[in-house]
C-alpha cells in the first residue's frame, strides 16, 4: 500500500481518532497532520502502518511538546458531526456525547488515552500496552483509574462500561 493510498484511506478515521484524544478538532489536525508528515518520510520502513501511524499519534498526543500548547476549546456538535455519520436519535446521542467528552477531558492523558483505545479503538490490554509501551498491568490500573473517576463523576454505571471488548 503505498502512502498515498492509506491517507486516502484512513484520514478520516485518524482525525477522529486524534479528536476524541485531545478534544480539539483543530489540535487533532495538527498532530495528525504532524505525525503523516513524518510517517511519510519513513513509508518504506514501515512494517504495519495502521498500527504505526495511530501509535505515533497517541505519542504525539501523550508528547510534552503538545502540553506547551494545549488549548481548551470545546467541541461543538457541527465539529463532530463533521467528523462521522449522524446519531439516528441525535437528542439522546449528543448529550450522552458531551457528557463524555466532557468526562474524558479531565482525566489524566494516559488514562484518557487508555479509555479512548479500549472503548473506542475496541484495542485489547496487550495493544494498548504497545501503543503506549507500558505493561498490560499498568493499562488495567490506567482503565480501572479512569472507571472509577468516571462512575464518580456522576455517569451512570451501565455508560462506562458498554462496549468493553471481550
Amino acid at each position: 500500500m503505498t502512502f498515498e493510498e492509506f491517507v486516502a484511506e484512513r484520514l478520516d478515521g485518524l482525525l477522529r481518532y486524534a479528536t476524541v484524544l485531545t478534544n480539539d478538532p483543530h489540535l487533532a489536525q495538527d498532530v495528525v497532520q504532524d505525525v503523516l508528515l513524518r510517517a511519510q518520510q519513513r513509508w518504506d520502513g514501515i512494517a504495519a502502518p495502521p498500527t504505526y501511524v495511530r501509535r505515533m499519534i497517541t505519542n504525539e498526543y501523550l508528547s510534552w511538546r503538545r502540553r506547551a500548547v494545549r488549548r481548551l476549546v470545546l467541541s461543538s456538535h457541527d465539529d463532530l458531526d463533521a467528523l462521522g455519520p449522524p446519531e439516528p436519535d441525535p437528542a439522546a446521542a449528543y448529550d450522552e456525547r458531551d457528557a463524555m467528552l466532557g468526562l474524558l477531558a479531565t482525566l489524566p492523558r494516559k488514562q484518557r488515552a487508555a479509555v479512548v483505545l479500549r472503548y473506542y479503538e475496541n484495542y485489547s490490554d496487550a495493544e494498548i500496552a504497545a501503543v503506549l509501551r507500558c505493561g498490560v498491568s499498568t493499562v488495567r490500573s490506567q482503565i480501572s483509574r479512569a472507571l472509577t473517576t468516571l462512575r464518580h463523576a456522576g455517569l451512570p454505571h451501565t455508560a462506562v462500561t458498554t462496549g468493553a471488548p471481550e
